[in-house]
């Protein structure tokens, strides 16, 4: 439909049909909602197509070209129709010939998110056609203009696009053009300052990229050690996003996928305030799937020292672990009695022992012993619980009257 427009219907700056058409001192016109935001909130003092020194601000309605643009509206079918592909090509080779030199870079990005979206048959055309390589660069410019509005705008609506292409080729023979471009580390580092400044959008498309790209065997040192911590502080935020589910089911699959090879990528997690984040989430996780990975990622974080001593100090650490066994499922309870494990033999306090006990971890620890079917491993934990505090449990009068009798099972002397 748009391809049908007169060219003199069309506003100078998003080349879209104008429906309130206004000029300025320059003669020019344009679609007024483009021309207020390029001298409103882009702050410009220059004509957009004719790059002329405004000396004056001032819009006026230009009533005969709307009355043109109705008149030709009436007179041709307003129908939209599907163009042919070979003019999509077109106007996808000639927009990523130019938006480079654009000052209008949203739109025209924009314009190829539209042609992108229409299906596999085009994101491929795109990619084929080195459109990863002109995006990218637009999005890697908020490294050199980081306090640029319309360079952040930009690189933000590049995401937009980005995040609907695949990564990875769907086929042996072709190139993974995608994934080696956004892999690289001006591309990687972009991302990772969009997903801690941009907006809720733009922060969705990058956690989008970041998720698909944990499913190659891509190395996060390098982001981990340019970003810190503001990384992980990033990340949690969106895990503990309550309105956009999508964002924070990437957000927890990235950060297992970060975590589990490095012990100095889970400090900084902790150090991020991790375990603090993971334990006030487990009790309101909302699937069975979501409390796993939670309890992995806690598994990972209690792996060290400080991970451990932010759990036992939490006042709901040990609670809301207790609650997940023999609750969510067969894994969530193997990965509870392994978390357990770590902190009752590294952190054998006096309080932990207790709040274990009072919290109901001692009940189902012994209940897992009577159950067929777990695996041996976790009993193995379990009994090694037993042989370290069953003495310490004993003294407390709130125990189960068949406490005695269970412990037989355990040879608490050994």
């Amino acid at each position: 439909m748009e391809m049908e427009y007169p060219i003199d219907f069309r506003c100078p700056i998003s080349m879209e049909l104008m429906r309130e058409p206004v000029t300025i001192c320059t003669g020019v016109t344009y679609e007024r909602k483009n021309i207020n935001k390029w001298l409103s909130t882009y702050n410009k003092t220059t004509c957009p197509a004719t790059m002329q020194p405004l000396h004056s601000f001032d819009i006026t309605p230009n009533h005969t070209l709307k009355r043109l643009i109705d008149a030709w509206l009436n007179e041709n079918d307003p129908r939209p129709h599907q163009s042919p592909p070979s003019i999509k090509h077109h106007d996808l080779v000639s927009l990523l010939s130019t938006i480079g030199s654009s000052p209008f870079k949203v739109t025209c990005l924009k314009k190829l998110r539209s042609i992108v979206e229409m299906g596999e048959d085009t994101k491929a055309d795109f990619i084929q056609s080195g459109g990863v390589e002109v995006v990218v660069q637009i999005l890697v410019q908020i490294l050199f203009e980081t306090s640029d509005f319309v360079t952040f705008r930009a690189s933000e609506e590049a995401l937009a696009l980005l995040h609907q292409l695949p990564i990875l080729s769907s086929s042996d023979h072709d190139d993974n053009t995608t994934f080696d471009i956004l892999s690289k580390p001006d591309s990687m580092t972009s991302m990772a300052i969009v997903l801690q400044r941009g907006s809720a959008e733009a922060r969705l498309y990058a956690i989008t990229i970041f998720k698909n790209i944990t499913k190659t065997d891509y190395d996060w040192t390098f982001i981990i050690q340019d970003q810190g911590i503001g990384f992980f502080k990033s990340l949690l935020e969106l895990l503990s996003d309550e309105i956009c589910s999508k964002a924070s089911s990437c957000a927890l699959e990235v950060l297992i996928q970060v975590l589990s090879p490095s012990k100095k990528s889970r400090l900084k997690a902790i150090e991020a305030g991790a375990v603090c984040v993971l334990i006030e989430l487990l009790p309101d996780s909302s699937s069975r799937s979501k409390c796993e990975k939670i309890l992995q990622l806690m598994k990972l974080l209690c792996e060290c020292a400080e991970g451990r001593v932010g759990l036992v100090e939490h006042h709901m650490g040990i609670p809301a672990i207790s609650k997940t066994l023999l609750n969510v499922s067969n894994t969530a309870t193997k990965i509870g009695v392994k978390i357990m494990w770590l902190i009752s033999n590294f952190h054998p306090t006096e309080r932990v022992v207790e709040e274990m006990l009072v919290y109901g971890s001692v009940k189902k620890l012994l209940a897992l012993l009577h159950m067929e079917g777990r695996t041996s491993s976790t009993k193995d934990k379990v009994v090694k619980m037993f042989k370290l505090h069953a003495h310490s449990w004993r003294k407390y009068p709130c125990i189960p009257f068949d406490f005695n009798h269970c412990l037989g099972l355990v040879d608490v002397s050994c």
